[in-house]
């Protein structure tokens, strides 16, 4: 810890600022110069120093970070999350989320050329693999491979996850392996991508002719992002730099050659808002733990004093998760609770005819 804080310090020794690009004036979805603020917040979380904010496009509805973190800052804020000390942590929340997993494989099982395969499967962002493994005991005719950034991916082959863990950027993987695959998922991962609409290029790219792409993102026009506000867990900053509304990204898919099959609210909900909301709250109510970009650990009193804090919130979290699976779980999809969508879209031939989509106010 007193090595990493040393290198945390003096990387912040210039201030937050230089981890950002300059401010955009334009939608970086569909170019309009009408923004409007939407969201300033921290990061609650890791509690990294810094201060994010959201702007919505007033014309398609984009919500996007405003100024957005540059290479250097995505670097600075995703180091010890993933990986690191956070890995092992996040490892088991994910490793845990076998009921979500076979729920999404399961949604997309109808629309495969066979019931069960066979299928090459591409999951994008696929940390350690987690999905994949479960998927795989779901779909038994798919093969599947991973992609990261971290690696993440690399562990998921060594574990028997995957068949072939890529690490690297998909745009380059594109490059590299053109129409190699009859699906690819992104699950929670467009909403991280700089430039999203790139990423759904190489998803064309690297699909076969009648292949499969599987889609789900945080959908900014939930409910709860308004109820909620900052404490709405996928807003996620400073991770989470775009939010494209539905409507904007069938017709995107419609223009970059797909053919939008399924659109999915309720069943690409988890049921994590109120609780994440309570929890977020009570840790930043509570003082700090001990961590490496803090100027110096804290003390025993200091320690005892967010114990109890967090102790005497058992009570709300209780609430929380009731009222998250009980009362709003059966409701999600009737009172537009969803804090998720999926698209299940066809990727057409070159030339094919396509449906078009018109979203309100944009085209």
């Amino acid at each position: 810890m007193a090595v990493l804080r040393a290198a945390y310090q003096r990387e912040l020794a210039d201030g937050t600022g230089v981890f950002f690009e300059a401010r955009q004036h334009r939608c970086p979805w569909c170019g309009s110069a009408r923004l409007g603020g939407w969201l300033r917040t921290t990061d609650l979380l890791q509690h990294k120093p810094g201060e994010f904010a959201l702007d919505r496009c007033h014309d398609c509805g984009h919500v996007f970070q405003n100024p957005r973190l540059s290479e250097r800052g995505l670097a600075f804020y995703y180091r010890d999350f993933y990986d690191g000390l956070g890995e092992e942590r996040l490892g088991g929340v994910f490793a845990g989320r076998t009921a979500s997993y076979r729920r999404r494989a399961e949604s997309v099982r109808p629309h495969l050329a066979g019931p069960t395969g066979p299928a090459e499967w591409l999951d994008v962002g696929t940390g350690h693999g987690h999905f994949c493994a479960s998927a795989g005991r779901t779909l038994p005719g798919v093969v599947f491979d991973g992609l990261d950034r971290s690696d993440g991916a690399q562990l998921a082959q060594r574990a028997g996850r995957v068949r072939h863990g890529h690490r690297g950027t998909f745009t380059d993987l594109a490059v590299r392996r053109p129409g190699s695959y009859d699906v690819v998922s992104m699950f929670h991962y467009l909403e991280h991508a700089t430039d999203p609409q790139e990423e759904l290029d190489a998803a064309y790219a690297v699909l076969r002719p009648g292949g499969l792409l599987v889609i789900d993102v945080p959908d900014p026009e939930s409910r709860y992002a308004r109820m909620l506000g900052r404490w709405w867990l996928p807003w996620l900053q400073p991770q989470h730099l775009h939010m494209a509304p539905v409507a904007n990204m069938s017709r995107r898919l419609a223009e970059k050659g797909f053919t939008v099959l399924a659109e999915e609210h309720a069943e690409a909900h988890d049921a994590v808002d109120l609780v994440a909301a309570a929890w977020l709250a009570l840790d930043a109510l509570a003082p700090r733990e001990d961590l490496p970009w803090l100027p110096e650990p804290p003390g025993a009193a200091h320690r005892a004093m967010r114990s109890a804090t967090l102790l005497a919130g058992v009570p709300l979290l209780l609430a929380a998760t009731l009222l998250d699976r009980v009362v709003a779980g059966p409701l999600t999809g009737r009172l537009g609770l969803a804090n998720a969508y999926r698209l299940i879209a066809r990727r057409e031939a070159p030339g094919a005819d396509r449906p078009s989509y018109t979203v309100p106010g944009y085209g």
